[in-house]
């Protein structure tokens, strides 16, 4: 059978259902703010409302107890909360603070912001977290915090590293913005370390078009990104908190139909994550045939939530490569209804390593003169270059494969024609072969 690469015809033309969540709930919820007329209720000064309206509150009440932590603070974006929680810390300009190099690229900038220089520890191979290895080499007398991203909805390393920042004195913020409800022995991920962060964002798990949720179980830190979020300087001297550090003027205040959304999608997850689990143990259990297909190992004692389903290649096993075998099984499947133009969900690799980026390889992000990366209260010697993560390298150049063919809104039927679209692409492999 012809692969469609090569002008077969495919397994699937049809597109997938559109992955949506938002129903009649959050409709009728929507309608309610927009009859109150209170759309924020945000004032950015020392008041009553300095901390948003009853849906905003009320969202940050639901998700605090959902989650199992003592505060949660609603921000406009996942990157707004990784904003407020490094200031929250108290960080330095010139201090450092480690991070992955394989994630979305604020958490590698949020540091930044603050004058504070990124500093990249390598993942594991395994379950692509940030490695406890790679984290101790780069620990200095400047460095602050250690952001972890919980991957494509796999929990980090929390005992070993949470001991290890114990040890050195740093604070561990979380990226959970891929891992709402996935836990780490019986704690959900976002609380396991100082201050954690979800996303709202619409591709993610839950949504309300663009949101985050700041979560803590510190009191201190919790009035710290409060303050961050909605114009601290302007009130720090009513409230009586002067003397605190990094706070500037922002605006990261959510509004209240987004609150209102994510309430009704807060009561979704658990279904939603259920129809995914499901979803991936079928096509894992489909495609184990399969023998150069890797399928993710799940951290012990943990529950892996999926973002993605992120799988490694063998090469040397299938005789062709990765980018090879994913375009190929891509030809062979349809794009999801409403992301026509994104084409079928399934790529190699993920983003390109942050430091590879220009604005790590240039040092300069503030101005021309290589702020903050070379300015006079920086005393370290940073490396961004390539070759200073291996295994991310690696995983992104020949090994990580991922696709999303694991949404709440496939059926069984769906999942049969992504299976054979592997399997008729793993069969025909030879006609991948060069010149064949």
């Amino acid at each position: 059978m012809k692969l469609a690469i090569n002008g077969g015809k495919p397994v699937r033309e049809k597109p997938f259902p559109a992955h949506i969540t938002i129903g009649s709930e959050e409709k009728k919820e929507v309608m309610k703010v927009l009859d109150s007329g209170i759309l924020s209720r945000y004032l950015g000064s020392w008041h009553e409302y300095f901390y948003g309206g009853p849906q905003v509150r009320a969202l940050e009440e639901e998700w605090a107890e959902f989650f199992r932590v003592k505060h949660a603070v609603a921000v406009n974006s996942c990157t707004s909360g990784l904003i407020c929680a490094v200031g929250a810390t108290g960080v330095e300009p010139g201090e450092e603070i480690i991070v992955p190099p394989y994630t979305m690229s604020a958490t590698a900038t949020a540091p930044i912001i603050f004058n504070a220089v990124p500093v990249f520890a390598d993942i594991d191979e395994d379950y692509f977290c940030i490695n406890l290895d790679s984290i101790e080499k780069h620990i200095t007398s400047r460095t602050r915090a250690i952001i972890v991203v919980n991957l494509f909805g796999q929990s980090y390393d929390a005992e070993r590293i949470n001991a290890l920042a114990a040890k050195h004195g740093l604070y561990v913020i979380e990226d959970a913005a891929q891992a709402p409800a996935a836990t780490n022995g019986g704690r959900f991920v976002g609380t396991l370390g100082s201050i954690g962060v979800y996303s709202l964002n619409f591709h993610k798990h839950i949504h309300c078009g663009e949101g985050g949720i700041i979560v803590t179980n510190d009191d201190h830190l919790a009035d710290r990104v409060r303050l961050i979020r909605n114009h601290a300087e302007a009130v720090v001297e009513a409230k009586g908190s002067a003397a605190e550090v990094n706070m500037i003027g922002f605006n990261f205040r959510m509004q209240e139909i987004e609150a209102a959304i994510a309430r009704c999608q807060l009561k979704k997850l658990p279904g939603f994550l259920e129809k995914r689990l499901a979803h991936v143990s079928y096509l894992e259990k489909a495609l184990s045939d399969i023998p150069a297909i890797i399928a993710p190992k799940v951290r012990e004692g943990c529950k892996h939530v999926y973002y993605v389903h992120a799988c490694k290649f063998r090469e040397e096993i299938a005789g062709v490569s990765r980018n090879q075998f994913v375009k190929a099984v891509a030809a062979e499947l349809p794009p999801f209804e409403l992301r026509e133009s994104e084409g079928a969900k399934i790529s190699s690799g993920y983003v390109k390593p942050l430091y590879l980026q220009p604005l790590f390889q240039n040092k300069r992000a503030y101005g021309t003169q290589g702020c903050p990366f070379t300015r006079p209260w920086y005393e370290g010697q940073v490396d961004y270059s390539k070759g200073i993560c291996p295994v991310t390298e690696r995983m992104h150049e020949k090994e990580l494969f991922m696709h999303e063919f694991m949404v709440p809104s496939l059926r069984k039927a769906d999942l049969d024609d992504v299976a054979a679209a592997f399997h008729k692409v793993w069969e025909n492999r030879n006609e991948l072969k060069p010149g064949v």
